[in-house]
């Protein structure tokens, strides 16, 4: 059966002032048979700041894909069969519930989901599972200073630098702003491939170096001369450090949180419905 459409458009232009009066209810802007299509449904998609020209081909285009839309859903619902409109329908219905479960489930654990994950816990659970957490990848703790290879107080930053004491950090601290680059936190562990993108005087001839513990690299380039002191190192496949895998652990544990809060939610919700008589199974 051939559908009919009939758009009638405002004659005023939609971005100026008139367009942004109330208007009725039921002031239709398009129809497809049974289906209206309101100035409040395109007033909620109508992008701001478009000028008349613009504003009347995003209308236009937007009426026209409704309608598109709406005869093909109307042609749909005459010519397939009963049996698949039913299979539809049902998806359609558990789509909404699931939608309409899953965000009251959600707003519920975000009210009442617990996210702080302690020491303790960590640990426990790192203890437990200390096998799932090896690296594949190798990692470092070190240090470095980039920095002009000419300075005349060049030996005695290097040797500060090396000896690294409480006195020796405090003061290359206080010249740092002298460095082109640099880190002095050398208790983190950073992954080798981050300081091989960072530090272009790494090259895969030198690479092996940053493996190497307690090993102190000098290096030069173009950019000036690097100072690196690798103070610990874990290969691939060893097992990772607690404190590298602690965000991933905690996310862990969160998680399970956050399952066994549903679970628990939906029972209290049936429980409670039983008692209130809101539900009931009939034998």
């Amino acid at each position: 059966m051939k559908k009919s459409i009939y758009i009638v458009l405002l004659v005023s232009v939609l971005w100026s002032c008139d367009y942004f009066k109330p208007v009725q209810e039921d002031e239709a802007i398009a129809r497809v048979e049974d289906a209206f299509l309101y100035h409040k449904d395109l007033k909620k998609v109508l992008p701001e700041n478009l000028n008349a020209t613009d504003s009347t081909i995003f209308a236009n285009n937007f009426i026209n894909r409704w309608a598109t839309q709406q005869l093909l859903v109307q042609n749909a619902q005459v010519n397939l069969s009963d049996s698949k409109l039913e299979k539809f329908d049902r998806l359609i219905q558990q789509y909404k519930s699931d939608l309409y479960s899953k965000a009251y489930l959600e707003a519920l654990v975000s009210k009442n989901l617990d996210t702080t994950v302690s020491n303790q816990e960590a640990t426990i659970y790192y203890d437990i599972n200390k096998d799932a957490f090896k690296l594949n990848e190798d990692l470092i703790k070190f240090r470095y200073i980039n920095l002009d290879a000419n300075r005349l107080d060049l030996d005695d930053v290097k040797t500060k630098f090396k000896r690294f004491n409480i006195e020796d950090k405090k003061e290359l601290d206080s010249i740092s702003i002298q460095f082109k680059t640099y880190s002095l936190k050398d208790s983190v562990w950073i992954r080798v491939d981050q300081v091989i993108n960072k530090i272009a005087a790494v090259q895969p001839e030198n690479r092996n170096e940053l493996l190497k513990k307690s090993n102190f690299i000098q290096l030069k380039d173009s950019l000036g001369l690097y100072l690196m002191q690798i103070n610990d190192v874990l290969l691939r496949n060893e097992t990772a450090p607690l404190e590298y895998v602690r965000p991933t652990i905690n996310q862990i544990v969160i998680n399970k949180r956050k399952l066994e809060l549903i679970k628990q939610l939906e029972k209290d919700i049936t429980k409670d419905a039983i008692k209130n008589k809101q539900f009931e199974i009939y034998n």
